[in-house]
């Protein structure tokens, strides 16, 4: 058994296997996910696991160099968004149209499905490297 990090093994290989740029979304339960796009399903009710919960845990085992969210996020859920501030205070954030978020998924090497309802809890998290 693992003694650090990540336990879901399909999470954990993604995370091993991704290269410089590549992304990954973290999904509330709603988002569209494009059918051509691997899909990791945690969602077990409303609200777990939280966006929150699978952010942190993902955020300790990936260098992340770029964080996407919807600019929709602003007026309809600053919790969240203090949330990803505060997580990734150092790392370059960008805005973009929730309808051009939902095409940026398509690019992504895996979904990961929340159990998250609360509006525009989604992020894609772009690859860094660690040198």
């Amino acid at each position: 058994m693992k003694r650090h990090g990540i336990l879901n093994s399909h999470i954990s290989k993604v995370i091993s296997d991704l290269g410089h740029t590549d992304l990954i979304v973290i999904a509330d339960a709603g988002l569209p996910i494009p059918s051509d796009v691997p899909r990791i399903d945690l969602a077990l009710t409303l609200g777990v696991p939280s966006f929150k919960d699978v952010v942190s845990a993902v955020s300790e085992d990936m260098v992340v160099e770029q964080v996407i969210l919807a600019s929709e996020i602003k007026e309809k859920n600053e919790e969240t968004l203090r949330f990803m501030n505060d997580t990734f205070s150092e790392t370059e954030q960008k805005f973009v149209s929730h309808e051009a978020f939902k095409q940026l998924t398509k690019q992504a090497k895996v979904v990961i499905r929340t159990g998250e309802v609360t509006p525009y809890a989604n992020c894609i998290l772009q690859a860094g490297v660690i040198f």
